[in-house]
């Protein structure tokens, strides 16, 4: 009797013993241990991440077929329950720079290996960024040398992704869509309003993602995932943070971030704050003199007056502040179901949209003042998740998020004294249920619902400067509600080794109700109240072939909608000189068809390369064109005679490119980077003549050579884009002189640029970090395609991180 005992306390105790095994990570050459290393299987929701310790639970992987091991700065590995038992649980990871396999979250939702997803998609780690130190999170986006960005003014960074732009672009926070009913068509800057320093892993999705995220979501998705505290593997706190500053020349930038963690058992908390401050930014000394600032604009005494500027490569009236903080909470309410909140905050100070106060000759500026007003967002977010195994599935994630927007415009005319403010605010809220089941070995279904509602106010008035007396004035928008409803689902199936399949489809439901009786006094619309509904069907298909090994081939057929927003049916703004945009409330949803193919491939652990060719036809698009109101094709807007244009389902348009690049691991410390995209777009006009897109950016990319050894590591960065002459201009672009560099005959194009920076980290000790860099090392003076801003000048930048674990 007491031998039973003894046996059956035994199997209880090896069981325990089995059950709380713990895989120890480390490095293979110094055999520290790894923190932050991705361990994932080939089910999606099985995933988990290293602690301070490199350690991870065994237990979810031990029915694995293959349990994958990947962070960057080492080699990826991958290895059957079996041999990581026969290694005594044992990891040893050895230093390269080149990543064969990385997992991603932004094609269904969950954590899944890039080599069994069809689409194109770019993953930026925390590491890179920590090397790069972006000032903004568009320049982060811009480093990837796959997104081109677009500035209008300093304070602003507006993606281009496969030749769309703006709204047609979706931006995901932690799984929350960040994209309103305000989001316009143009150039869209919302996303500086996320802190590059609290981010933890940045995905982009090329092409079509409307399965998964709906409306707006047409040339890709940009999803962040923001720094989250893990739990502690003992009993013990465990407290980590880090402080950081830089400073740069060009813009006489001032930076501090801080943040700071305490993981408890079954409570883990994150705090974050990032202070950033941007004096004028100057351009480089060598390119065209159309970029410089001969003048400026200053009220003195009561009156406008243009002044001499004593240095015409400072872009005077391009800089601003912006404070960002983040708090996370989680909390284990068992082994399966957590708890997580979150509250993310964006605040900056008054942003001159540079571009406009250049308008008109350097004696006959245009406006006196054109600023943004302080642009605030602020997201509160609450997410349960459930990892219990049942009939329907066997993990569910459920968000409930509350997002509100301010933003707001402030325009003077020059020698006027009458400032017209007009301000907008947007509270979102959302909720999203996402689930998986897996089915037969590795197929697995994935599916979940989503509601969006948007409530937007929009106010305008006038205010004398110089009495401070207010009068009323349009606003931009209407008051409206937009709502949305959504229900979609993937099937991934594995046929065999080599042949893999994905499938998606998503019915979305949207409804807009717009309120225009505010804008009656001014406008005299043929209408008071707009009510839209609009149904969307959408779904994607991918195959993807390795005929050998390291090999893959996926063609791919995805469709994507975008529903009218309030933006699109009610908005009032001037686009241009001489030109007002007024509302149009009878519009449909714009769709979009896209075939593409992806071929990538892996040799030796040495060599990773890709090619993507895609094509993309927009039909149904929402377009600006000439319009009338009540008859008349030309009214008063803000004391000018303009043009009258509303946003129309006038046309369509089709983008087609190329994008390749290729990593090549020299050795274990030096990686040769490049990456090339080239792409062309066409626009149906009026006349049934076509003009180049306007979102189609000129071919672009970069080249790098990426250093590490021990303690120091080093990128030397080359950037550049190609020339677009008069001709090949859009015809919305031709419009706009003043930011563009004049040809020999006096015409608008954009001149090609190349620039070259050099970047570097090195630890002074296991607590400090210093980091350094000199951008644009050849002082070249540019403009990015589109942009109202020139970039900087040669850039010297300092920054030193002080972290503790």
């Amino acid at each position: 009797m007491i031998l039973k005992k003894l046996l059956a306390l035994s199997f209880l105790f090896f069981s325990l013993s089995a059950f709380a095994q713990k895989i120890k990570i480390v490095d293979e050459d110094n055999g520290l241990p790894l923190e932050g290393v991705l361990v994932f299987g080939a089910n999606p929701q099985i995933s988990q991440i290293s602690d301070a310790q490199g350690n991870i639970d065994f237990e979810p992987f031990t029915e694995e077929e293959i349990v994958y091991f990947q962070i960057f700065g080492h080699q990826s590995a991958s290895f059957t329950p079996a041999q990581i038992k026969a290694k005594n649980y044992l990891i040893k990871l050895e230093p390269s720079l080149i990543q064969m396999d990385q997992a991603v979250v932004s094609a269904n939702r969950w954590r899944q290996n890039d080599h069994d997803i069809a689409s194109k998609i770019r993953v930026l780690s925390k590491d890179q960024l920590t090397l790069e130190n972006p000032s903004t999170t568009a320049d982060w986006l811009g480093g990837s040398g796959e997104v081109f960005i677009q500035k209008s003014q300093q304070g602003g960074g507006s993606p281009m992704i496969r030749g769309f732009s703006a709204n047609r672009l979706l931006y995901a926070v932690d799984g929350v869509r960040m994209n309103t009913a305000i989001f316009r068509s143009g150039n869209l800057h919302n996303v500086i309003s996320l802190d590059p320093f609290s981010l933890q892993n940045t995905e982009v999705l090329f092409g079509p993602g409307s399965v998964m995220y709906g409306s707006d979501a047409i040339g890709g998705v940009m999803s962040f995932e923001t720094l989250s505290p893990k739990f502690s593997t003992s009993e013990k706190t465990h407290w980590k943070g880090s402080i950081y500053s830089r400073v740069a020349s060009a813009n006489k930038e001032r930076l501090i971030h801080a943040d700071i963690a305490a993981e408890l058992e079954k409570w883990a908390f994150l705090s974050s704050i990032t202070h950033i401050s941007f004096g004028d930014l100057k351009m480089g000394s060598n390119g065209p003199d159309d970029y410089l600032r001969p003048t400026y604009q200053a009220r003195v005494n009561g009156a406008d007056q243009i002044f001499e500027n004593s240095d015409d490569r400072v872009q005077r009236f391009s800089g601003y502040d912006q404070l960002n903080l983040m708090q996370k909470v989680r909390f284990k309410a068992s082994e399966k179901v957590s708890l997580d909140y979150g509250f993310h905050y964006s605040a900056s100070t008054d942003i001159p949209r540079y571009d406009r106060l250049i308008q008109g000759s350097s004696d006959n500026l245009r406006f006196g003042r054109w600023d943004y007003g302080p642009q605030v967002w602020m997201m509160n977010t609450l997410g349960v998740s459930f990892d219990n195994q049942s009939a329907i599935f066997d993990q569910a994630k459920i968000r409930l998020a509350h997002q509100y927007f301010e933003e707001s415009r402030i325009s003077r005319r020059f020698g006027s004294s009458n400032e017209a403010n007009r301000a907008e605010q947007v509270n979102a809220l959302s909720v999203n249920a996402d689930f998986i089941k897996s089915l037969v070995g590795e197929d697995f279904i994935s599916y979940g619902a989503e509601i969006v509602s948007n409530k937007v106010e929009s106010e305008g008035f006038n205010r004398n400067i110089d009495t401070n007396a207010q009068s009323d004035e349009s606003s931009r928008y209407p008051d409206s509600d937009w709502f949305s409803a959504a229900v979609y689902g993937t099937y991934h199936r594995q046929f065999s080794s080599r042949w893999k399949l994905q499938a998606g489809l998503r019915y979305n439901f949207t409804s807009l109700e717009a309120d225009f009786t505010d804008n009656l006094p001014f406008f005299p619309l043929p209408f008071d109240q707009s009510q839209s509904d609009f149904v969307a069907l959408t779904g994607s298909l991918g195959l993807i072939y390795a005929p050998i090994k390291g090999l893959t081939f996926s063609p791919v057929f995805s469709t994507g909608f975008r529903a009218p927003n309030v933006d699109d049916i009610g908005k009032i703004f001037d686009s241009e000189p001489g030109t007002v945009l007024v509302p149009n409330p009878d519009i449909a949803p714009e769709y979009a068809y896209n075939w593409e193919l992806n071929i990538s491939g892996r040799v030796n652990e040495r060599l990773k390369f890709e090619l993507t060719g895609f094509y993309t036809l927009l039909n149904n698009a929402l377009v600006r064109r000439s319009f009338t109101l009540n008859g008349e094709s030309e009214i008063i807007y803000d004391g000018e005679l303009s043009d009258v244009l509303a946003i129309q389902n006038a046309a369509s348009a089709e983008v087609y490119g190329i994008q390749a690049g290729f990593e090549f691991s020299i050795n274990k410390h030096l990686l040769f980077t490049t990456r090339y995209n080239w792409q062309k777009g066409t626009e149906e006009l009026d006349d049934e003549s076509t003009s180049p897109s306007r979102h189609a950016a000129p071919a672009f990319g970069l080249t790098k050579l990426t250093f590490a050894k021990g303690k120091w590591k080093a990128e030397l960065v080359g950037q550049y884009s190609a020339q677009i002459d008069f001709e090949n201009l859009p015809l919305e672009e031709k419009g706009k002189p003043d930011i563009y560099a004049a040809d020999e005959n006096g015409n608008p194009y954009s001149p090609d640029w190349f620039i070259v920076s050099i970047r570097s980290t090195f630890d002074l000790s296991d607590v400090i970090q210093i980091s350094g860099g000199v951008e644009n090392i050849s002082d070249r003076r540019y403009r990015a395609y589109s942009s109202g801003i020139s970039g900087a000048g040669r850039n010297f930048t300092l920054g030193l991180r002080a972290r503790f674990d």
